[in-house]
């Protein structure tokens, strides 16, 4: 499988590109679902790009800050 074939099920839970790699020699497959989920939460998207031999690049994108005004009044 070539890198852009792995893109679209890298956010899968428990996916790893490297079958062989086990939790022993690092990772759980869990960070970049736990990512994908935080930035839909927020409204934001996850990006992947990967290069063959050059490697990848995630960037997170978050919507714009919504500013809420609200007057509180202290007595």
């Amino acid at each position: 499988m070539t890198a852009v074939q792995h893109l679209p099920r890298l956010t899968e839970r428990f996916y790893r590109v490297d079958p062989g790699r086990a939790r022993a020699t690092g990772g759980s497959g869990l960070g970049l679902a736990i990512v994908r989920h935080v930035m839909q939460r927020h409204g934001g998207e996850l990006q992947i790009e990967s290069v063959e031999g050059r490697g990848s690049t995630f960037a997170c994108h978050f919507p714009p800050l919504r500013r809420v005004h609200q007057k509180f009044a202290i007595e």
